[in-house]
């Protein structure tokens, strides 16, 4: 799932290329992925991109005051195009082409998703405030009003798991699955911690681990094409889907927590003094 990083980078990406370009046309393939009516996608057309954002995971394209707003949910893609295609788009069977922007110049962009479960979403706006996802955002991790006092205030009485809390784009934004283990592998956390029993000294080195974390992950996707961002993703991480592997810290193997939609990986040495998370999921597997 693309996170933080990569959407920042996607956002850089298209800032450079499709600003100060007219929208041609708009092809919407999969129509369950618009989640919006009213401005209609057409309206699109003519109009030029001004600008490019993000909001936490959410890609903002501004064009002349309407807003092209995209979540890329588990699996989707921004997939850059400098010529136009050679063949028509079309819907239906396995194609993973959601959504294909066309620009004045002949280049463009295409929305894709693969798998069967989609979550792809787009919206056409005159305010992103009115994507209910970027709404609810909580604050993003990157914005210098984001200090370790907020991170103590967020925290403070907070009965769930560390992990659980990064991943909550209502409590902090655009960290998700991969980066909240790397974020707790950093601060050397266990990810079933309780967010209200970290102390003082806890909260500062979280706080310096998710700025650290993402800010480095940030600066290594910069300037990188989109195709280029999920190999980038994938090399920087130390723990996150390496289970078996040796943490490159310590040496220690990297063990992995299984839940029913998503698991979780860590270094027992690092961040759990020696000991094995609880795996229930796997428990009742042997069983």
């Amino acid at each position: 799932m693309p996170e933080l990083p990569e959407v920042e980078a996607l956002a850089g990406f298209l800032r450079e290329r499709a600003t100060g370009h007219a929208v041609a046309r708009v092809d919407v393939l999969a129509i369950s992925a618009l989640k919006t009516y009213d401005p209609p996608v057409a309206a699109l057309g003519g109009l030029t991109v001004t600008g490019v954002t993000r909001h936490g995971k959410f890609l903002d394209l501004d064009v002349d005051g309407l807003h092209l707003v995209v979540h890329l949910a588990r699996a989707g893609w921004l997939r850059w195009r400098e010529e136009p295609p050679t063949k028509p788009a079309r819907p239906g069977g396995r194609n993973p082409l959601a959504l294909r922007v066309h620009l004045d110049d002949g280049s463009g962009f295409d929305l894709t998703e693969a798998g069967t479960k989609k979550g792809l979403a787009v919206y056409v706006v005159r305010d992103p405030q009115e994507v209910p996802g970027v709404a609810s955002l909580g604050p993003d991790p990157l914005d210098e009003t984001f200090t370790a006092d907020t991170l103590r205030d967020i925290v403070q009485g907070k009965r769930t798991q560390i992990k659980g809390l990064l991943r909550d784009q209502k409590i902090i934004a655009g960290i998700g699955n991969a980066y909240s283990d790397e974020v707790l592998h950093a601060a050397k956390m266990s990810p079933f911690k309780i967010a209200s029993s970290l102390t003082d000294e806890d909260v500062e080195t979280l706080h310096r681990a998710i700025v650290d974390t993402l800010g480095d992950a940030v600066e290594r996707s910069r300037g990188l094409a989109a195709h280029d961002l999920k190999g980038e993703k994938k090399t920087g991480l130390r723990v996150h889907a390496r289970t078996g592997q040796k943490c490159p810290v310590c040496g220690d193997t990297i063990r992995e927590v299984s839940f029913a939609d998503s698991s979780l990986q860590y270094c027992p040495t690092c961040q759990t003094g020696g000991k094995p998370l609880a795996d229930r999921r796997l428990s009742r597997l042997l069983k």
